[in-house]
């Protein structure tokens, strides 16, 4: 009988500590399941972004590695899936951190094509007939290396470069190229993904300008912001309407610079003039938007 007491003893101090040790490190951890074809994804990503290169630095934005991750994003996210703001951008790093942001972006887009989107543009939108023309070439480019179905064609395709909005309005894009916006003062190019046509115009010296001539009732600039950019006076028929600064403390490619609306259709041209800001001369132009 004092050998079954102390072997019940024994178990039951056995259990305890068993309890005990669950409290003190919890139950066992669940790994996050990858969604479906992730692996194919982002070798398609790379392929596309960077042709596959861990050590790619875009010149104009500074976007780095495989899958050309702005340097703020970087510090943001590798923080969140590494644990160090600083760590640096290896090949594994980048694997990593690119692995864990695109699974959150597909656990909340619910689609590659919109996933590849948003890695684009910033723009969660998942309707591809809303997207524009460059961004579903970008995505249908993915598609195809994935294995993929491209994008159907649009449902209604909108007469280039008029787009549908309210009815009787209408919204016409004229990009950096257009033979309509007139440049003074020594602009260049630069490329990138993400502009509108992978291309914009900037220039850096004080008193350069852009002008355009157009007939509606509301304009707007669409350009990058970014730790480099400045300041830059916007004039509507000569008259200084807005000093704007395009300073942002993360590079954005596509922001939305300045809008002005009229009470009525009309013939106006606005004019871009660089201000050189010290340190942050930089202004550029991706696209100027017209409405109605």
């Amino acid at each position: 009988m004092p050998e079954v007491a102390g072997r019940l003893r024994a178990a039951a101090s056995a259990l305890i500590a068993g309890a005990l040790l669950v409290a003190l490190i919890g139950p066992a951890t669940t790994q996050a399941v990858d969604p479906p074809n992730i692996d194919r994804f982002m070798a398609a990503l790379g392929a596309v972004e960077s042709n596959g290169r861990y050590d790619a630095v875009n010149s104009t934005s500074g976007a780095i590695g495989k899958y050309q991750i702005m340097p703020s994003n970087w510090r943001a996210w590798s923080l969140k899936y590494l644990g160090d703001a600083n760590a640096a951008p290896t090949s594994d790093n980048q694997d990593t951190v690119a692995r864990r942001k695109l699974s959150a972006l597909y656990a909340w887009l619910g689609d590659w094509a919109s996933v590849a989107h948003w890695w684009l543009t910033g723009d969660g939108d998942t309707n591809p007939n809303h997207w524009s023309d460059f961004s579903r070439r970008y995505v249908n480019r993915i598609l195809t290396l994935m294995g993929e179905s491209p994008l159907p064609r649009r449902l209604s395709a909108p007469a280039s470069p008029v787009t549908a909005t309210a009815p009787g309005a209408a919204r016409r894009v004229f990009d950096e190229s257009s033979r309509e916006i007139n440049f003074s003062g020594g602009w260049g190019e630069a490329a990138f993904a993400r502009y509108n046509g992978g291309q914009v115009r900037y220039a850096i010296e004080g008193g350069a300008t852009a002008w355009f001539t157009f007939t509606g009732s509301s304009i707007t600039w669409i350009g990058p912001k970014g730790p480099t950019r400045g300041q830059a006076r916007v004039y509507v028929d000569e008259e200084l309407v807005a000093t704007v600064d395009v300073f942002a403390s993360r590079y954005r490619a596509r922001s939305e610079i300045f809008s002005m609306s009229f009470d009525r259709p009309g013939t106006r041209t606005i004019t871009i003039e660089v201000v050189g800001t010290p340190g942050r001369e930089t202004i550029a132009l991706d696209e100027f938007v017209v409405g109605g």
